[in-house]
């Protein structure tokens, strides 16, 4: 089968076997694969914690092709099935830990990430699989880690006090996982003031169900201004401006959310001590989601409240190419990769 790898810092296309599904695995024949921008990060080598050669993504849509022992209780052969549990959610969790019983799978010790589906075949846990109804195409692939990073973060919203009405910026709205947070956001009510650069940018988030969108270079005098500062600000940009700006609209008793996970290089970013205690915010980072929230999702992209908007689509040769344009900003919302019909 190929599939795409990374080789001393570049993206190849290999040859390999067929995976052979394990005890309570799956296996996919991949039919399409969100290009993330977190993919973009393994391949530049980005992050101290990832380097060296191996497969790539992580978002992905295929129909079950054959089973493992124990998994035909969770899928059957021929099921049409998106991730369940994002990348850095892990293929698999124990279910006994602390932080398993908590619903933040993430965390356990035996957790793996999932890893690889820019592929024709991929094996995977299998109750990590949530059946799609046929009303949810093959390009919604990427809602398997952006949209559900998106809508982890939204709800946490509700958990951390901050009700709907309340004002929330979202700082990178346009891009591939603040577009669903603007969408998400709208529909459950909040006062979405959408952060991002360019008009057309700007313009896309109002379309997506933005109350106003701001140019972050303008962000924090007019949200000063005309609201006072927010009740929440979420990061989805992956840089360290970004989360700067972001804490700099934040109000009093405030809810700060990253998301976007910036390079290594770029360093931390600045908390002034006073401005801590006089905004007296909550701080919090917001990881991808569960098999439950993504159930959800899928039940809210059936009913057409939220839709990935794809802007790009290509094979998976074109691989190197989507990621470049990816890192220039070159279009809205996702990429995704088409590997089979």
């Amino acid at each position: 089968m190929k599939s795409m790898q990374r080789v001393d810092g570049t993206i190849e296309v290999r040859e390999s076997e067929r995976p052979i599904p394990g005890p309570n695995q799956a296996l996919l024949r991949m039919s399409t694969s969100g290009v993330c921008h977190s993919d973009l990060h393994l391949a530049r080598g980005d992050w101290k914690f990832a380097t060296g050669n191996g497969p790539l993504g992580h978002e992905g849509i295929g129909v079950v092709e054959a089973l493992g022992p124990g998994a035909e209780e969770c899928v059957s052969i021929g099921d049409r099935v998106i991730l369940g549990l994002g990348g850095t959610g892990g293929e698999y969790w124990c279910g006994r830990c602390r932080y398993c019983i908590a619903g933040e799978p993430r965390h356990c010790a035996n957790s793996v990430g999932i890893i690889g589906t820019f592929a024709e075949y991929f094996t995977v846990w299998a109750p990590s699989l949530v059946v799609l109804p046929d009303s949810v195409s093959d390009l919604e692939a990427p809602l398997a880690c952006g949209g559900l990073t998106a809508y982890g973060a939204v709800k946490k919203l509700t958990q951390h006090g901050i009700i709907p009405g309340s004002t929330v910026a979202i700082v990178g709205a346009a891009g591939g996982l603040g577009h669903y947070a603007v969408q998400l956001a709208a529909a459950f009510g909040y006062r979405v003031i959408a952060i991002d650069v360019g008009d057309d940018r700007l313009a896309f988030a109002t379309e997506l169900g933005a109350e106003v969108a701001i140019e972050a270079n303008d962000a924090r005098q007019r949200v000063a201004n005309e609201f006072g500062g927010v009740d929440a600000a979420i990061v989805f940009t992956a840089n360290i401006a970004g989360y700067q700006l972001g804490f700099d609209l934040l109000g009093k008793k405030s809810l700060f959310i990253a998301v976007g996970l910036p390079a290594t290089s770029q360093g931390p970013f600045e908390v002034d001590p006073f401005l801590l205690f006089y905004k007296d915010p909550t701080i919090i980072f917001s990881a991808v989601g569960t098999v439950q929230d993504m159930r959800e999702l899928v039940d809210l992209a059936a009913r057409g409240i939220v839709k990935t908007h794809v802007s790009r689509t290509g094979g998976l040769e074109e691989l190197p190419t989507i990621f470049d344009e990816l890192e220039a900003s070159a279009y809205l919302g996702r990429a995704v990769i088409t590997i089979t019909d």
